[in-house]
C-alpha cells in the first residue's frame, strides 16, 4: 500500500545521510545510511536502509552497484526496507558534481533532461524496481522535497503496490502504464509498467509532462535528483543496478561561477524575522538560486535557507540578538558565487501583545504573481481566543485572496485576523493561513508580526 514514505525518513535522512568519499570497483557499504561517488563524483550511490533496522550491504562498481547482503522481511501492505539506489543531483545536502540540478521545470533545458538504468532482478523475493524522480517549489539542495515524487516501476513482485490508487492508464516512453496518485505531504504519482521490464531510457520530461497535464505537477517546481534503485520488502540480495545514465540539456563542462549578489539589505526586522533582498546575480548560462547564510554576532556562517529570487524572509529568530547574513549564487552546473556583502541586524525586544509567533514562507511564485503561507503559533502559557498577524510588504505586492483568515485592507500593511474556527489555540499549537498576491518589479519577503487574544 505504501512505497518509500514515512515523514520519519525526512528527519533521519537529513540527520544521517554520509558522503563516505570517492569509490573504487567493489567498494562495500553496510552502513544504514552510507554512500559514496562513482565516476569522479558525477553520481553517488547510496545504501538508504531507511525502512529496517536489519544490516544491508550494497558492492560499489563505476557503473552502478548489487545488493550482496539482506534479510528484509516487511509487511507487503507496509513501507518497503529500503532504497539502495544511484542518483545525480542533490538529495538530503549529499550532492554529485555537474547535474545542472536543481532545475526549474520551466527551463527550456529540461526539455533536453534524460536518463537510462539497467536492472538486474534475482529469482527470489518482494520488491520493486523504480525510479525516483524529486520535486520542490524552490531550488532545494537539503531536506525533504514538497512538490512532486514521481515513481517509474520497471518492475514489482509480490503484492506490493504504490502510494494512493490507480487513476489512469497511459502510454509512454515505449511502454503501458498504469498511473497511481497519492499524497503524503507531497504528491506522489506511480508510473507502473504493465509488462516488465530491465531497461529503459527517457526524458524526463516525458513523465513529468503527464503529471503537469493531470494537475499533480507545476512547472515552476524543481528537478532536484533523479534516482534509480530498488525497494525492497522480503529479502534483496541480488538485485542491481548495472549501468545508470543522466544527462541534461544544460552547457557541458560549465565551470565559471556567477558574480557575486550585491547591495544585500535588511527590511521589516522584527523580534523574530526580518526580510532580506539583494541585487542579482550574472551567470554565462543562468542563476538558478541563491543560498541564504546566517551566523550570530561571532562565529561561522551556515545556510539556513534558499531562494529561487532575489529576497528571502528569515523567520523563527530570537528577540534582543544580533544575526549576521550573506547571500551567495548557484547556477544550473552547481558553480557557486562569491559571497555578498554582509548585513548585520538586531531583533526588536518583542512585545506587541506577546505570546504569538508568525512564520512566513513564500509556497509559489510565477510572473506577476505568488502564493505565502504565515504559520501563528500560540508561544504563550495560557490558551488563546483569536489571533492578528500583519504582513508589510516593501515591494508594492498587493494580497487578492486570503484563507483560513480574514482582512479588510486593500493595501499594505495588511492585518489578516482569525476565523473563528481556527483562533482557539492551546500553548504551543499552531494554525495555517494563505494567501494570494500580485507584484511588480521585486518581491521580497514581507515583514511579519503578531499579536494574541488572551
Amino acid at each position: 500500500m505504501i512505497a518509500r514514505i514515512l515523514a520519519a525518513l525526512a528527519t533521519l535522512a537529513a540527520a544521517t545521510a554520509m558522503l563516505t568519499g570517492p569509490a573504487h570497483a567493489d567498494v562495500v557499504i553496510c552502513e544504514k545510511w552510507g554512500s559514496t561517488t562513482i565516476q569522479g563524483g558525477r553520481y553517488v550511490v547510496q545504501n538508504n536502509n531507511w525502512g529496517d533496522d536489519t544490516t544491508q550491504c550494497i558492492d560499489v562498481t563505476d557503473t552502478g552497484f548489487t545488493v550482496t547482503q539482506a534479510v528484509h522481511d516487511k509487511p507487503q501492505n507496509g513501507a518497503p526496507g529500503s532504497y539502495p539506489s544511484v542518483f545525480a543531483g542533490c538529495h538530503y545536502a549529499v550532492c554529485s558534481t555537474g547535474s545542472g540540478l536543481p532545475m526549474q521545470a520551466s527551463d527550456a533545458r529540461f526539455a533536453g533532461v534524460r536518463t537510462n538504468v539497467t536492472f538486474r532482478y534475482p529469482s527470489s523475493g518482494v520488491y520493486d524496481a523504480a525510479y525516483d524522480l524529486w520535486f520542490d517549489p524552490t531550488p532545494r539542495t537539503d531536506g525533504q522535497n514538497t512538490g512532486a515524487e514521481l515513481m517509474i516501476w520497471l518492475h514489482r513482485t509480490g503484492s506490493v503496490q504504490p502510494v494512493g490508487s490507480r487513476v489512469a492508464t497511459v502510454n509512454l516512453a515505449g511502454g503501458t502504464w498504469d498511473v497511481w496518485f497519492g499524497n503524503i505531504g507531497w504528491n506522489v504519482v506511480s508510473y507502473v509498467r504493465t509488462a516488465p521490464a530491465t531497461t529503459i531510457d527517457f526524458a524526463v520530461d516525458t513523465f513529468y509532462g503527464d503529471a503537469v497535464s493531470r494537475g499533480y505537477a507545476q512547472r515552476s517546481w524543481y528537478l532536484t535528483s533523479v534516482q534509480a534503485g530498488f525497494e525492497p520488502w522480503v529479502g534483496g540480495v541480488g538485485l542491481a543496478v548495472d549501468t545508470f545514465g543522466y544527462s541534461t540539456g544544460g552547457v557541458p563542462g560549465d565551470t565559471t561561477p556567477p558574480s557575486a549578489p550585491g547591495g544585500l539589505a535588511a527590511s521589516g526586522v522584527t523580534a523574530s524575522g526580518v526580510g532580506l533582498s539583494w541585487s542579482a546575480s550574472s551567470d554565462n548560462v543562468g542563476v538558478v538560486g541563491y543560498d541564504v547564510l546566517r551566523a550570530g554576532a561571532s562565529g561561522a556562517f551556515a545556510v539556513v535557507g534558499s531562494s529561487g529570487s532575489t529576497s528571502f524572509g528569515d523567520a523563527g529568530l530570537s528577540a534582543n540578538t544580533t544575526y549576521r547574513y550573506q547571500v551567495r549564487a548557484r547556477d544550473a552546473a552547481g558553480n557557486v558565487s562569491a559571497v555578498s556583502n554582509t548585513v548585520t541586524v538586531t531583533t526588536t525586544g518583542g512585545g506587541g501583545g506577546g505570546g504569538c509567533t508568525a512564520v512566513y514562507t513564500q509556497t509559489g511564485s510565477w510572473g506577476g504573481g505568488f502564493q505565502g503561507q504565515v504559520i501563528v503559533t500560540n508561544a504563550g502559557a495560557t490558551a488563546t481566543t483569536g489571533w492578528r498577524v500583519t504582513l508589510t510588504f516593501g515591494g508594492g505586492q498587493t494580497v487578492t485572496q486570503v484563507w483560513n483568515g480574514r482582512t479588510s485592507q486593500t493595501a499594505s500593511p495588511y492585518t489578516v485576523t482569525s476565523e473563528t474556527y481556527n483562533g482557539a489555540l492551546a500553548p504551543g499549537a499552531s494554525t495555517t493561513f494563505g494567501f494570494l498576491g500580485t507584484w511588480t518589479g521585486t518581491n521580497p519577503a514581507p515583514a511579519v508580526s503578531c499579536a494574541r487574544t488572551p
